[in-house]
């Protein structure tokens, strides 16, 4: 009887709840323009907080005792709210929404490594989302990174950029950080960002958000200048295929190649399984002819100067892009040592030419007398020493341009595939792998030629909404890559040696070019003619581009390493592995204060076979570690948040370094916050820094690590100290003109502590807010002082008897300090009927240099950008234009230095949606105009590159 009373009971109730919640509801939510399902959508009961949100279909299903009817509120940032009246049980409801402008209202993570309004942000952010990645009118959203407030792209090549802000760019930048899902993009062993070689595809980029200036304090060693954190997109919430194909046309007016043809497939798939199991894969191939770098401007790279002059009237003529013409010697010691081997040869021969000349006897006339003799070759050369009429002046062999040498058709595969598994709703498991090779050109202190040069990152991450946990690799492979000085240097050595053997000195380029101008100058020619004779003799059976001695000679070259001395190739098969955790305490605390604690350790192996590092007969590994901690409040109600962080880093060769923070954000009234900050920041000297072992500019320079033991290798330390740049360059000049003067030589000293880590302190204020609905408004001022600045020297070194002097780059830390400062300014406003307007204005200089620091400043006084786009101007039918301009500045690398012209360059495109097909067809053009310019010095000028692309969900 009890039990059945229990039954009874619990069926009144069963039945009373089943009553109570009768209203079942259910439906969809499409983005009303592309047609696309919306994840994350509110669904809620108006003036309750009863409802749920759609799922990655869109769909949504839930039911409420509210008693009907009543309203439902559907809402999603970014767009339009909708309400809908329920009268009763609904199922089916579809839903369109609406975009709405809405600024600074977006989510960033890098600033503090916790989610917080961008207006909120302790320190500068800039943020480039799914929807403005869409409507880019720059060819992918790497390309229009330079449309950011501040940042910078130094262009090598077509698929080669490297990124930077606040000054101090070059074209591997070192000092500018970039992650790929919480992946280093740097290349351990050539120490460059692979700019987007193994990054994200247009379809795939969830958000990209890059801060300015320092942040060691929160991501460790590297990142002085700026640090960049690419993210992709979540297979869970971003499902099925979608896919691009662009083709396009660049080099427009190019007299060297003609117009070209541009092509660029990119797929993504992506698929989960009751929001438990997903899978993602993507793919992207380019295939284009690659910018020419042809600067053939002469230039002094000992001195660092431009000459006037090119090769027909300067026998020394160095061009820019023109390798093998590095190599070259004195004219008159090349003539005093031929004379001392025929003296030493024949000196009844030396004597008797000699004797006929002091006798005033004519030229010709002795010259008809020594026919057929052997002493006939040599006779220019006394007669020229005797009267003094050969005079102390270098000359170069003749070089070939860079597109005889380097390989210009590019092309980039990049393929990533990840595995994603939720062990609980908010706990995620992931296994990533990227992959990506490609042909491009890449300059540092030489151009290389990345021909099947490749890189992978294999990752495995565990993340929940405080934590992560992730451990990956990253294994470069230098493939067929290669150094074009050394090429175009050995190519020269193939047809004939610069220097003839012992048994045959004559024979040698320099020796045959002394003996003909003698001969030449003698027999009554000018100085210029005698030149041009000279070389035309010299340059007999020279391997012209195109023929089959050429390209047998450089396929030898090029398939040799630069260790075994007969290649220019490099063996490089570095890898690096990197583990590292992050917890977020603030949930456990109830968020009264926040507080995250992370560490990293880091293993560099380094493996070249001798071709890049000192590691012919040794493994070179090198081990970092690091750990922060960050500790934020709000304070004074809320319109004060403090932030405290702080990192310690260790490495294998330097001695440990702390790096800390401190940031207030105070909100002057709702929607406006000013910002102080007190950054540091350092970054160690790179692997090639620390150990470097290779030869460049033809042979004729060797670059060395800084550590001591690198030093102590070639005694700099110790026995055989170098002597400075300037000094060996009067003591050359004193050899010349026959009165050498040792003591013209002034030894450089090392410090015997070698190269250490470079650091700065960082001081920023900043202002953000709205000034109203449709006026953003962002400005920054900052002040940079930096201490160990790493530059580099030029030194000689005697060895022995040998002459000129071994040529030595080094590089070490700058005595005293460097400063920098800066200001930008952006602004975003909505003009309506969907109109948006932009610009921001950069200005950063250099402040006070050591006397014994190269300037490498290598940034613009001023930039500035303006934008304007309409994402609908009619019916399914938007456009973005924009404008960018940078004033000229000096431009300074280990490769070469020159003026950077000021450019102006206009991006657009215009683009119509097919929402019935869900695709988008969109036809633009980078530097419309296509007004060639150079965006660093020594690299290639960049033209128009126009397009028309197909994309399928977008």
């Amino acid at each position: 009887m009890f039990t059945n009373a229990i039954f009874t009971l619990l069926f009144c109730i069963t039945g009373l709840t089943v009553s109570a919640q009768s209203v079942l509801i259910s439906g969809s939510v499409i983005d009303k323009l592309t047609r696309e399902p919306i994840l994350g959508v509110g669904i809620t009961v108006k003036g309750t907080t009863s409802g749920t949100a759609t799922d990655a279909n869109g769909r949504y299903s839930f039911s409420t005792t509210r008693k009907a009817p009543f309203s439902l509120v559907i809402s999603f940032l970014g767009y339009a709210s909708v309400e809908r009246e329920i009268t009763g049980n609904t199922s089916g409801i579809m839903t369109e929404l609406e975009q709405v402008a809405i600024l600074g209202q977006e989510v960033v993570i890098s600033a503090s490594r916790t989610p917080e309004r961008i207006l909120e942000s302790p320190v500068s952010v800039e943020r480039m989302g799914q929807s403005a990645v869409k409507e880019l009118s720059a060819p992918s959203f790497y390309d229009a990174l330079t449309n950011m407030k501040g940042v910078e792209i130094s262009t090598q090549s077509l698929t080669f950029k490297s990124i930077n802000t606040r000054g101090f760019n070059s074209n591997g930048n070192n000092r500018f950080n970039q992650f790929v899902d919480g992946m280093d993009n740097q290349a351990p062993g050539l120490n460059f960002s692979v700019g987007n070689i193994i990054g994200l595809s247009d379809l795939d980029v969830d958000n990209v958000e890059l801060l300015p200036g320092a942040s060691s304090a929160l991501y460790g060693a590297g990142g002085i200048n700026g640090t960049m954190l690419m993210t992709s997109k979540s297979p869970f919430n971003y499902q099925g295929p979608s896919f691009s194909f662009k083709t396009g046309v660049n080099h427009l007016n190019d007299d060297n190649t003609g117009n070209q043809q541009f092509n660029q497939l990119d797929v993504r798939m992506a698929k989960a399984w009751n929001n438990k199991f997903a899978v993602k894969a993507t793919f992207s191939f380019l295939q284009a002819k690659d910018w020419q770098a042809d600067n053939d401007s002469n230039f002094d790279r000992a001195a660092r100067t431009f000459k006037s002059g090119d090769r027909a009237s300067d026998p020394n003529y160095d061009g820019i892009n023109v390798y093998g013409d590095e190599v070259n010697a004195n004219l008159l010691l090349a003539a005093r040592s031929l004379a001392g081997g025929f003296a030493a040869q024949s000196p009844a021969g030396y004597a008797l030419i000699n004797n006929l000349i002091n006798a005033n006897v004519p030229f010709n006339t002795i010259k008809t007398n020594l026919a057929g003799s052997p002493a006939l070759p040599f006779l220019g050369v006394l007669y020229g020493l005797n009267k003094g009429t050969i005079a102390s002046q270098s000359v170069s062999r003749t070089g070939y341009n860079e597109a005889n040498l380097v390989d210009y058709d590019t092309q980039s595969l990049k393929a990533s595939g990840s595995l994603h598994y939720k062990l609980t709703p908010t706990i995620e498991a992931i296994a990533h792998a990227a992959w990506g090779t490609g042909t491009s050109v890449y300059t540092g202190s030489d151009r290389y030629s990345l021909r099947n040069f490749s890189i992978g990152q294999f990752k495995l991450e565990l993340k929940g909404e405080d934590f992560f946990v992730r451990g990956y690799t990253t294994q470069e492979r230098s493939g067929d890559s290669y150094i074009s000085s050394i090429l175009g240097s050995f190519i020269n050595e193939a047809y004939r040696p610069s220097s003839g053997p012992a048994s045959d000195p004559t024979s040698g380029w320099f020796a045959q070019y002394a003996l003909a101008y003698g001969n030449a100058l003698g027999g009554g020619a000018n100085n210029d003619a005698a030149h041009a004779a000279a070389r035309g003799v010299a340059d007999q059976g020279r391997f012209m581009p195109g023929t089959p001695q050429f390209e047998t000679a450089k396929s030898g070259i090029i398939n040799n390493t630069i260790s075994s001395g007969l290649g220019a190739k490099f063996d490089d098969k570095t890898n690096l592995y990197h583990y590292e955790g992050l917890y977020n305490f603030s949930n456990a605390l109830n968020n009264v204060v926040e507080v995250q604690v992370g560490g990293s350790y880091r293993i560099y192996q380094l493996r070249s076979g001798g071709t890049i590092f000192d590691d012919l007969n040794d493994k070179i590994d090198i081990n970092e570690y690091g750990a922060f901690a960050q500790v934020a409040k709000k304070l004074f109600n809320e319109k004060f948040k403090l932030s405290l962080s702080g990192r310690y880093d260790k490495s294998t060769n330097f001695e440990g370094r702390f790096t800390p923070r401190i940031s207030g954000v105070y909100t002057v009234a709702p929607n406006n916050n000013i910002r102080l900050s007190y950054q540091t920041g350092y970054r160690n000297p790179t692997t090639q820094n620390q150990y470097i072992d290779l030869s460049v500019a033809g042979g004729r320079q060797r670059l060395i690590g800084g550590l001591p033991e690198m030093l102590d290798k070639y005694k700099m330390l110790t026995t055989m100290k170098p002597y400075t740049d300037v000094s060996y360059r009067a003591y050359d000049a004193s050899l010349a003109v026959g009165a050498p003067n040792p003591a013209l030589l002034k030894t450089y000293e090392f410090d015997p502590r070698g190269i250490r880590p470079e650091s700065v302190q960082s001081y920023e204020v900043g202002y953000k807010g709205l000034l109203g609905p449709k006026f953003l408004i962002d400005a920054y001022a900052y002040y940079n002082k930096y201490k160990d600045f790493i530059t580099a020297v030029e030194v000689y070194q005697q060895q022995g008897s040998t002459y000129p002097f071994p040529k030595f780059g080094v590089p070490v830390n700058a005595t005293g300090k460097v400063t920098s400062y800066g200001a930008a300014l952006g602004i975003d406003y909505l003009l309506g009927k969907n109109y948006n307007l932009s610009g921001n204005v950069s200005y950063n200089e250099i402040g006070d240099l050591p006397a014994d620091y190269l300037n490498d400043f290598n940034t613009p006084k001023v930039r500035y950008n303006l934008g304007l786009g309409n994402k609908e101007i009619i019916k399914n039918f938007g456009f973005n234009v924009n404008f960018r301009w940078q004033d000229e500045f000096f431009w300074n690398s280990s490769f070469a230095s020159g003026t950077v012209p000021a450019f102006t360059t206009i991006d657009a495109q215009v683009n119509l949606k097919i929402p019935s097909v869900n695709s988008m067809v969109k036809v633009g053009g980078s530097n419309i105009l296509n007004k060639y310019y150079i965006t660093s010095y020594g690299n290639p000028a960049v033209g128009a590159l126009y397009y028309i692309s197909y994309t399928f969900n977008p």
